[in-house]
């Protein structure tokens, strides 16, 4: 009789768990979220082994029905109407899962580097689109849904991500890509159909941090890439080990770096301190720029200023703006605050000053930058370096301008900085992939936009394959054939680079459009020379979503590209420029055409002339008797004049292939 209990409290135990099995979903599947229209999704999961999967739409009197494999593993494919929703979503087997507030419209994968990482709302670095706080509060588009990939790097491709489907309101948008939002938001006022987001995208990154293995070895030339990946695989416990010795030295090294100059600490944070004789620089700046090149080190800053009457008394802030890399800041001898962990660079500094520590008359504000690598300084990402009224912003003491500066210590003095052990992260190639690409596939989506390029700036020319084999491998990884694959091309911005990396950049994604099915968004106008993160991704998203509303939907009489470079014809000692997407015209702002160069049987560039004549540019120097070649925008910084009649810009071109300075050091 006993042997009779134990085997029935067995067999109980097993239908028990058989029973209550649970099915499980990939996070990209839940309430809230979009499916693409008119199309046969692929929907997939967990379960136990063997176990019967019936998945069903509310909008059908169909379900369909599959089994999991051995490890539980099931998929099916389900066929959707077209737009409209909300709809449930139930998948069926032991147990059972509903998804609930589903919608059918249009699915856009958004992913790329930090300008499309970029908020909407200022914060954490980010200093915020042009006009945010009207731009978030006006965001309210319950049919258009977000979903963002937690940031993840992971040495092989995973099954599943984390995120969450959220409608767009102000709350869920704040801290939402920007791009991909007003994307997204053209796209649902164009079509009046439901929008899903997803948003995979992280700052700093390369592509091929994107691209997967495979396809990384197959290529000769971008096999390099996989040489650290090889090189940082460890175990955990290793990584961990690793990881604790370089935090323990750092700190110490951080440590012996505030000693180096802490002889001068109390005498130049001192109000009465005579800094006369120290030198001047106009902030904000960055060192590199002001004339301190390849300068690492400590540097302090003092500025005098007179406080009016109305400032006494008050809580103030004083909003210093971001520092590259560290600070300590003081007014009249006290701290007012700091910042003395690595990677804070594009944090904005805005620190309380007590009611009572300014005085009348003349104040003073001592600040000690530490710049350990890189540019460096108090560099201006938007309105800053003022002091403010807590109660009533309209209340500020500017203290932009000149400003006494005195070098501290040169890094040189000290022994180098540790350096991060070797580990797996965000620059590793195809480490994002894996994480944030790869647990998406195959959901089923029209397309991607994608804004990256300034991480693949030092190997430019390499980027011309590099790019398109991301692109061919993501299509491939998908089987959903060629499809739309709209990107950006990289602004103007000062990398105080003497050569013209950022040029040799463009060109390569220039180049990229001999993809099939893909367009590039062109913002030589829109740009920032120094601040990498322009806040006018508006109009990026805007000019994304022409792309897609001409070439993906169709829709008629859309001029979607600005001017790129066709052809050239020498004549006597001009040379006449032949565009496409120009056959309604071209035309120029803010004066003559700027930015051209060309060059005579020396191969050396000149600055040029240039004029429109029909929808074409001639361009000449009057030195030149023979030209050979012409140049548009070679630069990291040039801002563009030239446009079509629709008001898009021109891209940067070249019309010779002489060798260029990332050629030289990318091994091709």
């Amino acid at each position: 009789m006993k042997r009779f209990y134990i085997c029935c409290a067995i067999i109980y135990l097993v239908l028990t768990t058989l029973t209550f099995a649970k099915i499980k979903l990939p996070a990209v599947f839940g309430d809230k979220m979009v499916l693409q229209q008119k199309s046969k999704v692929v929907v997939w999961g967990w379960a136990s082994p063997g176990e019967t999967i019936t998945v069903k739409g509310n909008w059908s009197r169909r379900s369909v029905t599959t089994e999991t494999d051995e490890n539980g593993k099931w998929m099916l494919w389900l066929k959707t109407p077209k737009a409209g929703g909300p709809y449930t979503l139930s998948i069926l087997g032991q147990t059972q899962i509903e998804l609930n507030d589903v919608m059918i419209g249009e699915v856009w994968i958004c992913s790329g580097q930090s300008n499309m990482d970029m908020w909407m709302t200022k914060g954490a670095g980010k200093a915020g689109v042009l006009n945010y706080v009207e731009e978030i509060q006006n965001a309210n588009y319950p049919d258009i849904r977000l979903f963002q990939v937690k940031k993840k790097v992971a040495e092989t491709p995973q099954d599943d991500c984390a995120g969450t489907w959220k409608a767009c309101n102000p709350d869920n948008v704040a801290k939402f890509s920007a791009v991909a939002y007003y994307f997204g938001q053209e796209i649902f006022e164009h079509l009046n159909v439901p929008v899903g987001l997803i948003q995979s995208s992280w700052g700093g990154t390369p592509a091929e941090a994107w691209t997967s293995r495979e396809v990384l070895e197959e290529n000769p030339h971008c096999r390099f890439y996989l040489d650290k990946l090889d090189s940082v695989v460890r175990s955990e416990k290793e990584i961990e080990k690793l990881i604790k010795a370089y935090r323990v030295d750092l700190n110490k090294w951080l440590m012996e770096s505030y000693s180096l100059d802490k002889h001068v600490w109390r005498s130049w944070i001192s109000p009465e301190l005579d800094d006369s004789d120290w030198q001047t620089m106009n902030l904000p700046a960055n060192l590199e720029s002001a004339g301190l090149p390849d300068f690492d080190g400590v540097i302090w800053f003092r500025k005098h200023f007179d406080v009016p009457e109305e400032f006494l008394g008050k809580e103030l802030i004083f909003d210093l703006g971001p520092v590259d890399d560290m600070d300590r800041t003081f007014i009249n001898g006290k701290k007012v605050g700091e910042i003395q962990k690595r990677g804070k660079w594009r944090v904005v500094r805005e620190y309380p000053v007590p009611a009572d520590l300014l005085v009348p008359g003349e104040n003073v504000v001592s600040i000690r930058v530490m710049d350990y690598k890189g540019s460096g300084g108090i560099y201006d990402v938007g309105d800053h370096l003022k002091i403010v009224s807590k109660d009533d912003l309209s209340m500020t003491i500017s203290l932009v301008g000149e400003w006494r500066y005195k070098v501290a210590y040169d890094l040189k003095e000290h022994r180098p900085i540790p350096s991060v052990p070797g580990v797996l992260d965000k620059y590793t190639a195809t480490s994002l992939y894996n994480a944030m690409i790869a647990p998406l596939i195959p959901f089923k989506m029209r397309g991607v936009i994608w804004y990256q390029g300034e991480g693949n700036r030092k190997q430019a020319y390499l980027y011309r394959e590099l790019f398109p084999l991301m692109i061919s491998d993501w299509r491939q990884q998908w089987k959903l054939g060629e499809f739309p694959f709209y990107y950006v091309q990289i602004a103007p911005f000062n990398y105080n680079s003497n050569a013209p990396i950022a040029a040799e950049l463009r060109e390569s994604q220039l180049l990229s459009l001999s993809v099939p099915n893909t367009g590039m968004v062109v913002t030589m106008d829109i740009g920032d020379v120094d601040d990498i993160h322009p806040r006018d991704k508006k109009e990026v998203g805007r000019r994304l979503s022409l792309w897609a509303l001409a070439k993906t939907y169709n829709q008629k009489n859309i001029t979607y590209s600005g001017s790129l470079y066709k052809s050239m014809v020498i004549k006597d000692d001009q040379i006449r420029i032949y565009f496409d997407y120009a056959d309604k015209g071209l035309s120029v702002k803010d004066g003559e055409l700027t930015h051209f160069s060309i060059a005579g049987s020396d191969s050396i560039f000149l600055p040029a002339k240039a004029r429109i004549e029909d929808n074409t540019v001639i361009v000449w120097n009057e030195t030149i008797q023979n030209p050979i070649a012409v140049r548009y925008g070679w630069s990291n910084t040039a801002e563009l004049n030239l446009f079509n009649t629709a008001g898009l810009p021109a891209s940067p071109f070249r019309t010779d292939n002489f060798r260029v300075s990332t050629q030289m050091t990318d091994g091709n």
